[in-house]
């Protein structure tokens, strides 16, 4: 035998990789040995290989498909670089949603009680402005005891879809809401919401509406999300972005090929990879404090305005003192697009 040949045993040794798996990449021509012996069907393997086979069990410690391991072993370094990169934005987008609902079943099913569960409740302000540019506001902006919503529409039936998801929600503001059911009774109001824009815009590709909302409980936030409005949750003087856009730009920011600087001159910033009825809305719980304040947003707000900007804004008086400030910076910013806004503060109930 060859010295820069290595026997299926001693190969599987040096890259870590059972015989077992090495057969089974062989099959699926995943990591072809070098040479098969024509008499026994022994298996050898080049010392050349133990780099693409080291890389293959990395990536399945690493929890890939085979699928997408296949895709990254056949490419150049800096693009393989980029798409296990994506693939682990993915799983920590998916983990991050998974570890709520756990936390939430742990809570559920061990029946912790949760303190202030009756002692809470919103205060809030809701307000949509067409802008400096646009011809006509597309967007909707709702708040009520129990429900926040924005709805960012388009195409030239944006207006009424916009309108039709938030009115599909608005059942949920008079109802009493179980924590125990919550994300399942959102989930079957976006059904509705989603049908309902279908109605309004016959289902066409041209139109449609991005929807983020807020249900609440009266201890937790139960988020739907799906498109590039926005929720952000001011606490303690900091603030966070608790919603993901779902467009291009983001993508390419995800997988490390955009930076946010040249993300906010992209020329596709405003495309969407996923809107109402196109694709599964992210569901989650958020844990409520007194002290919280919550803003959701059209995308209208963070395109001219940074997040420093925003938090400063946000920390100006009561929720219509706010909402204002941002509608009228967003404006003062040029205001190329519709801006919609709701803040809602959590506090305790008045005794």
């Amino acid at each position: 035998m060859r010295r820069d040949m290595l026997t299926i045993g001693a190969f599987a040794r040096a890259c870590r990789l059972s015989p077992k798996a090495l057969r089974l990449y062989d099959e699926l021509e995943l990591l072809r040995p070098a040479r098969v012996d024509p008499h026994t069907g022994y298996r050898y393997y080049a010392v050349g290989q133990l780099e693409q086979a080291r890389l293959v069990a990395w990536l399945r410690r690493l929890g890939m498909p085979l699928a997408g391991i296949r895709e990254v072993c056949a490419l150049e370094p800096a693009a393989a670089a980029r798409e296990i990169r994506a693939y682990w934005a993915r799983v920590e987008a998916e983990t991050a949603v998974r570890r709520d609902l756990a936390a939430f079943l742990v809570d559920h099913l061990t029946e912790q009680p949760r303190k202030d569960t009756t002692m809470l409740e919103l205060r809030y302000f809701a307000h949509s402005d067409r802008g400096r540019v646009r011809p006509a506001n597309q967007d909707t902006a709702y708040a009520g005891t129990r429900l926040l919503a924005v709805a960012d529409g388009f195409g030239p039936a944006g207006a009424p879809a916009s309108s039709a998801a938030v009115e599909a929600l608005r059942f949920l503001d008079t109802e009493e809401v179980p924590a125990g059911s919550v994300l399942n009774l959102l989930e079957d109001a976006v059904q509705g919401a989603t049908e309902a824009v279908r109605d309004v815009t016959d289902g066409t590709g041209d139109n449609g509406t991005t929807l983020t909302a807020l249900l609440w409980t009266g201890s937790r936030l139960a988020l739907v999300h799906i498109g590039d409005s926005r929720a952000y949750l001011l606490r303690d003087g900091e603030l966070f972005r608790i919603t993901h856009d779902h467009t291009v730009v983001q993508s390419l920011i995800d997988e490390g090929r955009l930076t946010e600087e040249e993300a906010t001159a992209h020329p596709q910033r405003t495309l969407l990879l996923k809107a109402l009825g196109t694709g599964t809305p992210d569901l989650r719980l958020h844990d409520a404090a007194p002290g919280d304040r919550y803003l959701l947003c059209s995308d209208g707000l963070p395109a001219v305005l940074p997040d420093a900007r925003i938090r400063q804004l946000l920390t100006t008086g009561s929720p219509d003192v706010a909402v204002r400030a941002l509608v009228d910076a967003a404006n003062e910013a040029g205001g190329p697009d519709n801006v919609s806004c709701v803040v809602a503060d959590v506090v305790r109930e008045a005794s």
